[in-house]
């Protein structure tokens, strides 16, 4: 079952998130993950959803989502987002239809 990595990201230092981005970017899909989100217009609809840069990863499973999270490859590039960035992060199990 697919699983996703959901952020909503306030970027505070642009030059530094663009050097993330760009070093992110393969590193995700070297690991299987691909971008199903990638910081496009938020237009809400109902409620105030706090929504900023949207990013929303697809990996096939979450162990490959954890391998990928966990790895000794990103940790420096989770660093750099964290300086560049606020924001928040979770690992979300896909839906699988029943049959």
């Amino acid at each position: 079952m697919a699983a996703y990595l959901i952020a909503n990201i306030r970027v505070t230092d642009p030059a530094r998130f663009v050097e993330y981005r760009d070093k992110a970017a393969p590193l995700i899909a070297r690991y299987g993950g691909r971008y199903v989100i990638r910081g496009g217009a938020v237009a809400p609809v109902e409620g105030e959803p706090g929504l900023d840069r949207v990013v929303v990863l697809e990996f096939a499973d979450m162990a490959a989502l954890r391998r990928f999270y966990h790895s000794d490859d990103y940790a420096p590039l989770i660093a750099l987002r964290q300086a560049a960035s606020t924001g928040d992060v979770a690992l979300v199990e896909g839906y699988a239809p029943p049959g």
